[in-house]
C-alpha cells in the first residue's frame, strides 16, 4: 500500500510518498481501507515536530478519516467488515490503510459522503464540547467566533446558532465572511492580517465592541491566537468566557488586568483529553451532531480536495490559511 510519509523533520515539501505493508489488527483494533483523510492545524504541526505528541518516524500524518473495514482485530464486538466509520486518528490517516483503535470510531450515518464524515470530529466535538461543557453557552447569549471561516470556526458558528445564541462571525476576507453568513453567522467583522500595532489593536476592539452590542460577548471562541486575542477579550462581557482554543496566529500574552476588570474567565479547550477522560460525554456529544447533521443544523464544508500524492500541497493550503471550511485527501 502507499503511504505520504515524514521522514525527517520540517515542512510539507518533506513528505515522501512510499510503498509500505498493510498493517494487520491486534487485540481491540479495527483495520481499515482509508476513503477520506481530513487535514486539521495538528499535521502542520506534527511534522515539524512541534506537537505535544511525536510519533516515531517514519510515520503518516492525518489525524482524522473515513474508512471502511478491511479486518478485525481479536476482542472488537459490534464491527463488520465493509461498515464505514469516522474517527480521530492522531496520525496515519495519509495512507491507503491504517489500523485504528475500535473503541474510538464511530459508525458513519447511512447515505453520508465519506469526505464530510472526515471533516465531522475533529472540528464539531472540539466545538460541541468547548462551547458546552467550557463556554457554557445559553440560549439568547452573544457568541463571537475568531478564524470563523476555518473548520472549527464555521462548526462553532452553526452550533452556535443550534443552542439559539446570537453569532458575530470574525474573519479576514470578504470570502470568508460570506462562508460565515451562509454558515448562519448574524453579524460579521473583517479584520487585517496581525501582527497590529497598538492603534491597529485598539481599532480592532471597537469593531468588536461595535459588533457585539454595549452588552459584550458572553462567550468568545479563539482558535486563532495571537495579535487578535486582546481586542477580542477587550470586547467580552461582565463574568464572560474566553476559550482558548488554538494558535495558528501564536500563542499571546494575556493582559490579566483585563480579566479582572470584566471578571471574566479564561478557559482552555482540550477536546482530545476530554475525549480520553470522559468518553460518555464525549459520544453523547457526537450523538448530538449526529442529530444536528440529519437535521440540516450542521453541514461540513469542503474547501478543496487533493489525491494522496498531493497531500503535502493540501497541509501547506491549511498552514497558510487558504482554507475556507477544511481540506480533505482521498486515498483512494
Amino acid at each position: 500500500m502507499k503511504a505520504l510519509l515524514s521522514t525527517a523533520v520540517g515542512g510539507p515539501e518533506t513528505l515522501e510518498l512510499k510503498d509500505i505493508a498493510a498493517p494487520e489488527p491486534g487485540e481491540g483494533q479495527l483495520a481499515v481501507r482509508v476513503l477520506a483523510c481530513a487535514i486539521n492545524y495538528p499535521d502542520v504541526l506534527i511534522i515539524e515536530d512541534k506537537y505535544q505528541f511525536k510519533p516515531e518516524r517514519p510515520f503518516a500524518p492525518g489525524s482524522e478519516i473515513c474508512g471502511e473495514v478491511t479486518a478485525i482485530g481479536a476482542g472488537v464486538e459490534g464491527w463488520s467488515v465493509g461498515d464505514r466509520l469516522i474517527s480521530v486518528t492522531g496520525h496515519g490517516g495519509l495512507a491507503e490503510q491504517m489500523v485504528l483503535d475500535a473503541a474510538k470510531a464511530f459508525r458513519l450515518p447511512g447515505g453520508r459522503d465519506p469526505a464530510e464524515g472526515a471533516a465531522l470530529l475533529m472540528t464539531y466535538a472540539t466545538t460541541i464540547h468547548a462551547l458546552i461543557d467550557r463556554g457554557e453557552l445559553q440560549e439568547g447569549e452573544t457568541l463571537l467566533v475568531l478564524g470563523a471561516a476555518g473548520g472549527v470556526g464555521l462548526a462553532a458558528v452553526e452550533i452556535g446558532k443550534a443552542l439559539g445564541a446570537r453569532v458575530v462571525a470574525a474573519v479576514s476576507t470578504e470570502e470568508k465572511a460570506q462562508a460565515a453568513r451562509d454558515a448562519g453567522a448574524d453579524d460579521v467583522v473583517l479584520y487585517g492580517r496581525a501582527p497590529f500595532d497598538k492603534a491597529e489593536s485598539k481599532a480592532l476592539a471597537d469593531k468588536f465592541k461595535a459588533a457585539v452590542g454595549k452588552g459584550g460577548a458572553d462567550v468568545i471562541y479563539d482558535p486563532a491566537g495571537g495579535d487578535y486575542c486582546e481586542p477580542a477579550l477587550r470586547s467580552i462581557a461582565w463574568e464572560g468566557r474566553y476559550l482558548v482554543v488554538g494558535f495558528p496566529a501564536g500563542i499571546p500574552k494575556l493582559p490579566l488586568n483585563l480579566t479582572l476588570l470584566k471578571s471574566c474567565d479564561v478557559r482552555g479547550v482540550f477536546w482530545g483529553a476530554f475525549a480520553q477522560r470522559a468518553p460518555d460525554r464525549n459520544r453523547a456529544h457526537v450523538e448530538q451532531l449526529f442529530a444536528w447533521w440529519e437535521e440540516g443544523k450542521i453541514s461540513p464544508r469542503i474547501d478543496r480536495t487533493w489525491p494522496l500524492k498531493e497531500g503535502g500541497d493540501a497541509i501547506r493550503w491549511l498552514s497558510d490559511r487558504k482554507a475556507v471550511g477544511k481540506v480533505i485527501v482521498t486515498p483512494g
